[in-house]
């Protein structure tokens, strides 16, 4: 199966119960997931991932909803993001935290308070991106907000109160406002750690004040009464006073005095009330605070507790489908393959794949792809007997293993199993319909144990796909056969380069306004001793199975630029190598850098690379398309989107892709001359290329009919048999002179 037709989905390695990293990364995906806090991991500034947490503190209703969206629009403004930015990245490249309280902006444009922590990922690769941990402390900031009111008004009320108070320790002054000096005579600060016995008429009275004082407010309670005082200069004063302790249980903290003349007695009152109103009111807030986080605990325990029950349950069945995973199939099959043996009984291994459910995903969204595949796990289950196993092992993989069934009972239920899955689903709104490709072992001809029997039922359901799809296939010797030669092209191809098999032809490309030659396509070839001349649609697929597409495709790279800058040293007017990427390289996060230490090695200005990506391998990931286009644009090499019209395309990742040109496929060029569809294709191409201010160039020109075409709809450039086949280096570059001339 390409990789277009099966989505891998998570790792399915056996023994996941006890693998301690498997269980790690449970315990992380639920951590993630349940985070009272909010947790954004963002890559080239872009949300690739954020819990539910996250994406409802922001207004969405889940975090796919955010995927792709950019970090700006989580900010006041442009302004604001940008300031961020340099106060944050500087301490993050270090590998610190950065922590700061400020203001974020909802999806409706409200502004609210957050704390927020990022930290990079890799902080000697920022590309792999960083990790925010968002808490909306809006609440708290409105608490703070009020408590320094509360404060303020409370200084405003010291400092402009019409009474005089007073703060003792010791009977000593601590603190007293201006009222107070001024009622006794005082100037500002004169009272400063002075004795209260100055403002009493007599050490007995002084004393006496004491006595009555102290017993009370050691009670807790408030000393009130009349006293009989007197001023600096000595005259007499009669104030109401009233006191009352800091802390009733250690009166060594000191009191509070309030003294007013009679006249003054309301507003004093009123000034006490506000302040036991106020300590009420902190309080009643304390205790919420205390309940609530003792809710919030209660809650998280229960959360703990019911993750710990999914997690013994995901040891042995999947999560989104309930179905047998892979521990629990490998479990079932071989109890039923040991009484298969026992009783010399058939058995059939059956592996169902989905076709093109990539696209479902990709369309409609994994919402709706999961939805489909719970349905789809429900109708499996009703079509089977008892005995049978129906499980998944991840994306859009079925096993069903079938105790007591021959080859004829197999084929049966397979025929069944494609009527009753290409039946419509409805999913929400969405009618969709989809069908399977099905491949069956038989115990014991294929396989006698639950390894072997799996690995040639997949090889049958490859050969369904590769038959045209919706089918069943029984596992034959000739998909063994194929599968030897994938494997004897494999051990070749590794050897390849260093004994010198691999060459490259050059196909010229032609520009349709002047006629001249103005590029090359280097295509890659392989003359083997032993197989002969083996075509790139055979081993390049084999090259990319099996990771040797990255060293081979560097030295295409190599080759094909030295080649250039010797036609160029050599007198040849400079064109543009275009040279092909598979996906397998594009993903390779040091593409950039090895090509631009390549361009660096032999010497050629970058504008003459130009690298070629087909629309499908693009489309795999386009944010991460993007970003790739833009750090080799960035490097000022050219790229071009291979195949185009021919895969799946989004006009809104398009439109960001940084490339310059769009190669139409042989496909649509072929039959130009005779089908009004292929023209008409054509045609949406040029002027979709033409409206992104990008160039199009046609593959496969075979006929004077269709350059004549192209160039009537005013396509750029071409390239095909009419003009010339690939040519080895030399007889390209005696092809350049005889044209040019």
């Amino acid at each position: 199966m390409s990789s277009d037709d099966r989505d891998p989905g998570p790792a399915t390695a056996t023994n996941a119960a006890t693998d301690p990293l498997q269980q790690a990364l449970l315990e992380q995906a639920v951590i993630f997931e349940h985070a009272g806090v909010g947790i954004g991991i963002f890559q080239a500034r872009v949300i690739v991932r954020c819990n539910q947490t996250f994406a409802e503190m922001f207004g969405y209703d889940n975090p796919l909803q955010m995927v792709g969206l950019s970090s700006i629009a989580l900010h006041q403004d442009e302004a604001t993001f940008k300031a961020f930015g340099r106060a944050a990245y500087p301490v993050m490249a270090t590998g610190l935290h950065f922590r700061e309280e400020f203001q974020m902006r909802r999806r409706n444009g409200q502004l609210f308070w957050v704390s927020a922590s990022g930290k990079l990922i890799d902080p000697h690769n920022t590309t792999s991106g960083a990790v925010w941990i968002i808490d909306d402390i809006s609440e708290r900031k409105a608490s703070e907000s009020a408590l320094k009111t509360v404060v303020t008004e409370q200084q405003l009320i010291f400092d402009n109160a019409m009474v005089g108070i007073v703060y003792l320790k010791d009977r000593q002054v601590t603190r007293c406002n201006r009222a107070f000096e001024a009622l006794f005579g005082y100037g500002p600060g004169e009272l400063q750690g002075s004795s209260s016995r100055q403002w009493y008429l007599s050490e007995e009275d002084w004393l006496q004040a004491g006595r009555d004082c102290y017993e009370p407010l050691a009670a807790g309670r408030t000393f009130a009464g009349d006293m009989l005082l007197r001023r600096k200069d000595g005259s007499p004063l009669y104030c109401e006073v009233r006191s009352k302790a800091i802390d009733s249980s250690n009166l060594a903290e000191g009191s509070i005095w309030i003294t007013m003349d009679i006249t003054a007695r309301r507003q004093a009152q009123d000034a006490l009330i506000r302040i036991q109103i106020d300590l009420e009111r902190r309080v009643r807030e304390r205790t919420e605070q205390l309940s609530s986080t003792v809710r919030e605990l209660k809650l998280r325990m229960q959360e703990q507790l019911e993750a710990e029950i999914r997690i013994q349950r995901m040891a042995h069945f999947d999560a989104l489908t309930g179905l047998p995973n892979r521990i629990l199939l490998r479990d079932r099959c071989s109890q039923a393959l040991s009484l298969a043996q026992r009783s010399s009984e058939p058995l059939a291994v059956m592996f169902l794949d989905l076709d093109h459910f990539k696209k479902v995903n990709d369309s409609l969204g994994h919402r709706v792809g999961d939805a489909l595949l719970v349905a789809l796990s429900h109708r499996l289950r009703e079509t089977v007997r008892d005995p049978d196993t129906v499980s998944r092992l991840g994306g859009d993989e079925f096993v069903l293993v079938l105790p007591t069934t021959d080859a004829a009972g197999a084929a049966h239920l397979a025929e069944k199993l494609l009527r009753c899955v290409g039946q419509p689903f409805q999913i929400e709104s969405h009618e969709l319909t989809v069908t399977p490709s099905l491949g069956i072992a038989m115990f014991p001809a294929d396989g006698a144990d639950f390894d072997a029997l799996c690995k040639c039922a997949d090889a049958a359901m490859y050969q369904a796909k590769h038959d045209g799809r919706n089918a069943f296939r029984f596992y034959t010797a000739e998909m063994h056969a194929r599968s030897d030669r994938n494997l004897q092209l494999e051990n070749a191809l590794r050897r390849a380069l260093e004994r010198e098999q691999l060459s490259l032809h050059y196909q010229p490309q032609v520009a349709l306004a002047s006629g001249r030659i103005i590029g090359a396509e280097a295509l890659l070839r392989w003359q083997h001793p032993e197989f002969g001349a083996v075509s790139p649609a055979e081993f390049i697929p084999v090259a990319e199975s099996s990771g040797l597409i990255l060293p081979i495709g560097e030295w295409v790279l190599h080759t094909g630029c030295s080649q250039l800058k010797a036609w160029i040293d050599g007198g040849m007017a400079p064109i543009t190598l275009s040279v092909n990427l598979s996906a397998v390289q594009f993903r390779h996060p040091d593409l950039s850098q090895m090509v631009g230490r390549m361009l660096d090695q032999v010497g050629l200005p970058a504008q003459y690379l130009e690298l070629e990506l087909t629309e499908g391998a693009a489309m795999l990931d386009p944010v991460a398309a993007v970003a790739v286009m833009d750090r080799l644009h960035q490097r000022g090499v050219r790229m071009s989107i291979d195949d185009f019209g021919t895969g799946y395309s989004s006009l809104s990742y398009l439109k960001r892709f940084r490339a310059h040109k769009l190669k139409i496929d042989q496909s649509f060029v072929r039959d130009l001359t005779d089908d009004p569809n292929d023209r008409a294709i054509v045609s949406a191409i040029i002027s979709l290329a033409n409206s992104l201010d990008m160039l199009t160039i046609a593959e496969g020109v075979e006929t004077a009919g269709q350059l004549e075409f192209l160039q009537g709809r005013g396509c750029n450039e071409a390239q095909g048999y009419h003009i010339s086949r690939p040519l080895p280096a030399a007889q390209f570059l005696e092809f350049v002179q005889r044209y040019d001339d």
